[in-house]
């Protein structure tokens, strides 16, 4: 059984917003950092936003800074990844993450990983 399920991934025109969401099976979402990492061909993965409900913390890229916004259900147990004014460079395979606090939004410290969603942005 998958610990994290991502979706919403589809493909819009630049400008346009998408919700991306993750589903966490076992593990309390508002007790872990939870991030959304992305990952474009060719391109390293990057850590996009990160939220750490318990610890009232938020992590975001510059890239992404004032257009994406993380949240979380506490009820559903699920991560959310709003995602506005989108570019083409803002195209990739969006992942959610798990890591026990303390949070380090750094990919390697991350224990559980979704299996991703994909995001494609035309102009």
């Amino acid at each position: 059984q998958d610990q994290l399920v991502e979706s919403g991934g589809d493909s819009v025109q630049a400008g346009g917003s998408l919700r991306l969401s993750c589903a966490a099976s076992t593990l309390t979402v508002s007790y872990w950092c939870m991030a959304w990492f992305r990952q474009a061909p060719g391109k390293e993965r990057e850590a996009v936003a990160g939220i750490y409900t318990v610890g009232g913390s938020t992590y975001y890229a510059d890239s992404v800074q004032g257009r994406f916004t993380a949240s979380e259900d506490s009820p559903k147990n699920t991560m959310y990844l709003q995602l506005n004014s989108l570019k083409p460079e803002d195209s990739a395979m969006y992942y959610c993450a798990a890591k026990f606090p303390p949070c380090n939004w750094s990919a390697p410290e991350f224990t559980y990983w979704g299996r991703g969603t994909q995001v494609t942005v035309s102009s």
